[in-house]
């Protein structure tokens, strides 16, 4: 049920996706989980490299960097080269030194909107990390503190607008539930829809 060891053996071995890469992306909403779903399961990959889409948003457009995603690092990957993005720096707001991003056989796109259609093409497999939009909010204001509410009402916002707009839930290949074992993974939309069979068989 929570073997992310079984599940890593699995993404090594579904078809390159963009270039040489198995792109697997993390997405739901925000304070659902993702960032420390994505860091578990690229430790269970070998130390797969993860894209955390906090450093491609930034204040003024936090859904509005489709873009900078395709010329930085999709287009880049998708030729077999290294991806070069420059990480945007929330506390300074400007974007600060560039990263590179070496391309390996599995890498993860973290953050909300991750799986929405300017990057679908180019994945392996989107896995949609289940929370409850209310409850992933209480917990992403609680962990952020009251410094942050006039952001998260911004967020909150945007959020709700960019779903509505672009979704990225109908198209899941697994749907990722925390329990208190680890995580489940459940067949998502695409999957049940009778696309593909992806990864998963249920909770086996």
């Amino acid at each position: 049920m929570n073997d992310l060891a079984d599940r890593a053996r699995r993404l090594r071995s579904l078809p390159s996706s963009c270039g040489p890469v198995r792109l697997i992306a993390v997405d739901g909403h925000a304070g659902s989980g993702k960032t420390t779903f994505a860091g578990r399961l690229a430790s269970a990959l070998g130390g797969a490299p993860v894209l955390h889409l906090d450093d491609l948003a930034t204040h003024e457009e936090l859904f509005a960097w489709a873009d900078r995603i395709r010329a930085q690092v999709l287009d880049p990957l998708s030729r077999g080269e290294p991806a070069r993005y420059t990480p945007y720096d929330w506390t300074a707001r400007r974007f600060g030194p560039a990263r590179t991003l070496e391309p390996a056989p599995v890498m993860l796109i973290e953050g909300v909107g991750a799986g929405r259609a300017a990057v679908r093409p180019f994945l392996a497999g989107l896995l949609w990390l289940e929370l409850e939009r209310a409850r992933s909010w209480e917990r992403g204001r609680h962990r952020d503190g009251p410094g942050l509410t006039e952001f998260w009402d911004g967020w909150t916002v945007a959020e709700q607008r960019h779903f509505a707009d672009d979704p990225s839930y109908p198209f899941a290949d697994a749907v990722i539930r925390q329990v208190p074992e680890g995580y489940v993974w459940l067949e998502g939309p695409r999957v049940t829809a009778g696309t593909n069979r992806f990864l998963t068989q249920g909770e086996d």
